[in-house]
Order: structure tokens, then C-alpha cells, then sequence
């Protein structure tokens, strides 16, 4: 059997199997820095330049903060991304991790009627990825349930210094109890910095 480096030795097995599978022997430097601070629990900006490996970085975390199993109802992670093509590649990246595990990943297509996307999280899901906006209206119109949170991400979030997704951001947050926060982003921007006086208090930052 392959033995995984640090720090991909300390993941969940079922995490480990996939990466074995996968042929992902070895880290990089950003995921070497990013990953053991992410375990930690704190708030994070993790920032690095394209193709550093921070979108499997936010994957391999996310799967173990939730241990690789079902539990409950309501969402206990968040991804938000730009736009509605970013949300589907990422359900389809996260889904090449989780189809052999009882967790529920859950694309919010904006393409589809907001009912529909309210009466299906309703019947359970573990990771919501959308838009800012979808996530937004889903809360509005109580179809998100933000209590069971463990883990809210915000992927390539250079995105929201050029959208007004901030102000959707911030109603999201502002109904969130205890939750990890955790930001990639390729460059700390004033607007991303900004978040640390709302949510992102006592923040770490992980630079590459």
C-alpha cells in the first residue's frame, strides 16, 4: 500500500483511498502550508496563485471536517463560487471524491426554479456549492437552513471585488452562528480584508 505524505496522511481514509486512486501522491507547498492550519479549525484567507492546488485543497478539507458521511438534514458546508458554470465544475470535482461515501453534494443551479432547489435541499444534503446570489435567495425564502454550518468556503473569491456578491455574502453570514470561514483567493484584496470586522474574525492567513 502507497504511503501518503504529510499532510495527507492525517485525512480521513476515505479521503486517502481516493487519492491513491487518483494518483495524488504529492502536495503542494500550498497544500503542505494550507491544509494543517484549515484542520485547525481557525478562520482562514488562504491565498496563492493560479493552479497552486487550492480548489482540492478546499475538496480534500471539506470532505474531512464532515468525517465522509451523511448526517442530518440541513447543510453542514457551504461553497460559494462566481458563477453557475464554476458551481457545476465544482460539484463534478467534488462528486469524483464522494460517490463511494454517504455524503450528499448538492449543485444550486441557478438555471432552475428556485422551488425546486428549496423542496429538494429540504430532503437532506451535506454540501451546498452556488452562487452568492442562489444561496442568498434560498435563505431569503427560508429553503437554506444555516444552523448545522461547520464549514463555509468561498473558492477564487477575487471574483467579489468585481461583483456586488459582498452584500449577498454578508446576509449569508449574518445568519450563521459558529462556523469555519475559510477564503481562497489569489491576491488579499482590501475588499476580502474588509470581511475580518464581520465574520472572518481572528482570521489566519496562509500565503504562498
Amino acid at each position: 500500500m502507497l504511503v501518503l505524505p504529510m499532510p495527507f496522511k492525517k485525512l480521513h481514509p476515505q479521503i486517502k483511498e481516493k487519492l491513491e486512486d487518483f494518483e495524488i501522491t504529492t502536495p503542494t507547498p500550498f497544500q503542505i502550508k494550507s491544509i494543517p492550519v484549515i484542520k485547525s479549525g481557525a478562520n482562514i484567507y488562504c491565498t496563492a496563485p493560479e493552479n497552486s492546488g487550492k480548489t482540492t485543497t478546499l475538496i480534500l478539507t471539506t470532505l474531512n471536517k464532515l468525517k465522509c458521511e451523511e448526517v442530518g438534514t440541513a447543510p453542514r458546508a457551504l461553497v460559494l463560487v462566481k458563477d453557475n458554470q464554476t458551481a457545476l465544475e465544482l460539484y463534478d470535482a467534488f462528486y469524483k471524491y464522494t460517490r463511494s461515501t454517504t455524503l450528499r453534494v448538492y449543485f444550486g443551479d441557478e438555471k432552475q426554479h428556485i422551488e425546486l432547489l428549496k423542496s429538494e435541499i429540504f430532503e437532506g444534503i451535506d454540501i451546498l456549492i452556488s452562487t452568492p446570489k442562489v444561496a442568498s435567495k434560498l435563505l431569503l425564502l427560508e429553503g437554506l437552513n444555516t444552523t448545522q454550518l461547520k464549514i463555509f468556503s468561498i473558492d477564487d473569491a477575487d471574483f467579489l471585488t468585481r461583483t456586488a456578491s459582498s452584500a449577498d455574502i454578508m446576509a449569508i453570514t449574518q445568519s450563521i452562528h459558529k462556523c469555519q470561514f475559510v477564503i481562497y483567493s489569489e491576491k488579499m484584496h482590501p475588499t476580502l480584508k474588509r470581511f475580518e470586522s464581520y465574520f472572518m474574525q481572528y482570521a489566519k492567513t496562509v500565503a504562498l
